[in-house]
């Protein structure tokens, strides 16, 4: 097995969703952490420090803004990448994530998993 996989972290709620981006994620190369909530993926985040970080913003215990804020006070979360994954009715939410230095975000009703794959090899590679 490849060990210089790149690390992406799905922190979702929405179980059919985190199913499927694991799976795909999986198949196309990466390897694949999963936190349900804010606190797991934070606590993810900071101890296998991913290549990349699937963020949805409505969660239990810790939402995505609450998680987001706590990364980038760490030395290594002030630098990592994150896409947010959201809602349409979210947008107050996605402003607040773009001000928090993430430039990236997928609407869920409308996401496109080819898309979603697409721009994480445009900002990890393979």
């Amino acid at each position: 097995m490849n060990e210089n996989k790149k690390i992406i972290l799905v922190v979702e709620d929405e179980e059919p969703l985190q199913l499927v981006l694991r799976d795909i994620l999986t198949t196309e190369g990466y390897k694949v952490f999963e936190a349900k909530n804010g606190v797991e993926g934070l606590e993810i985040a900071l101890h296998e420090h991913p290549h990349l970080i699937l963020l949805d913003i409505l969660m239990p215990k810790m939402d995505g803004l609450e998680m987001l804020k706590k990364l980038r006070e760490d030395a290594w979360g002030k630098t990592a990448s994150v896409i947010v994954l959201t809602n349409l009715s979210d947008n107050e939410d996605v402003a607040k994530a773009v001000e928090s230095d993430v430039f990236e975000y997928f609407v869920k009703s409308d996401i496109k998993i080819d898309e979603v794959i697409a721009r994480i090899r445009e900002k990890i590679g393979k």
